[in-house]
């Protein structure tokens, strides 16, 4: 094989594939920006256009989408360091970091205005500050400045059911906020589950997560305080608007087992934890993603049951 031949085989296994452009988007963050705001725009009590409803959902993704490459375009430095992030396009060599801001950028810039043209500019502008919310408030300044981070952070990842309701009503109402403060309540207890056995990646990182800055001990305990406050919530959403005996009869079992998995979690000392590389808690940060998607699911299943006057109370 001659040397250019060589060289070229080199220059194609180092280009950037569809695949590489595609995970800068976040896709497991986008599937679940794309599933609350499709619920927050079939919850809404109007009726969508099938057409209009699909362009909603598709730009809000790409909104959604353009966030990721921006955290990522920011983030390189410490995602280098960190093991779960090791593997992401840009540290990884296979996307250039100018590229991963342009992409980032232009997607934005295009998502914002295709979803004003094609709802209302309400929902448009919501889209906008979601954006810039995630990317200059979160990851530009709170992810690295303070160990409450990801609590103010999380409003961020709760903003799609808002925008998919205002997408199809154009106006605001109780509804989505309580959406919004499931998946904002959520948040924490989720991400804290994930660092308490994930803990030296944001040590190597220097990321000031609260395992970090407070200790194991004091995450244990705030995992527990926010699962209670947002089991509260979540059975209170039952009598809401967006609620019915379907959605209570979800909420009731799932935070059972929330509180259950929070409980053990709060009783347990490291040594317990290490002995069983973090078992209890390797297992609530799996109930908490199936927690949020059946939450919501049990909403898509109310909002689907009503036009048949089951839905609802």
């Amino acid at each position: 094989m001659s040397d250019a031949s060589i060289n070229a085989s080199i220059l194609r296994e180092d280009e950037a594939s569809f695949g590489d452009y595609f995970a800068l988007l976040k896709p497991r963050v986008m599937s679940l920006v794309v599933f609350t705001a499709f619920v927050g725009l079939l919850a809404a009590p109007v009726s969508v256009h099938p057409v209009i409803g699909f362009c909603a959902i598709l730009f809000i993704a790409i909104g959604g989408g353009a966030s990721g490459a921006l955290n990522m375009w920011w983030d390189a430095d410490i995602d280098k360091v960190m093991k779960r992030t090791k593997g992401r396009p840009i540290p990884a060599g296979k996307v250039e970091e100018g590229e991963a801001l342009s992409l980032g950028l232009a997607l934005s810039g295009m998502s914002v205005i295709m979803l004003a043209l094609a709802t209302n500019l309400l929902a448009g502008a919501f889209l906008a500050f979601t954006i810039f919310f995630y990317v200059v408030v979160y990851t530009m300044w709170l992810k690295r400045a303070t160990p409450q981070n990801i609590v103010i952070g999380g409003a961020a990842g709760a903003f799609p059911p808002v925008i998919g309701w205002i997408a199809a009503t154009g106006s605001m109402s109780v509804e989505p906020w309580l959406m919004f403060a499931l998946t904002f309540m959520w948040t924490p207890p989720h991400f804290w589950a994930l660092a308490l056995f994930m803990r030296s990646d944001y040590d190597d990182a220097g990321v000031p997560m609260l395992t970090v800055t407070h200790g194991r001990r004091a995450t244990r305990v705030h995992i527990l305080v926010y699962t209670i406050l947002l089991a509260v919530l979540a059975v209170g959403t039952a009598f809401s608007g967006v609620g019915g005996p379907v959605y209570l009869a979800v909420s009731l079992v799932l935070n059972a087992l929330f509180l259950h998995g929070a409980w053990k979690i709060w009783r347990r000392d490291e040594d317990d934890s290490e002995k069983d590389n973090f078992k209890a808690e390797r297992s609530f940060f799996k109930l908490s993603l199936l927690y949020l998607f059946l939450h919501f699911g049990a909403i898509l299943v109310e909002a689907m049951l009503k036009p048949f006057g089951l839905g609802g109370w």
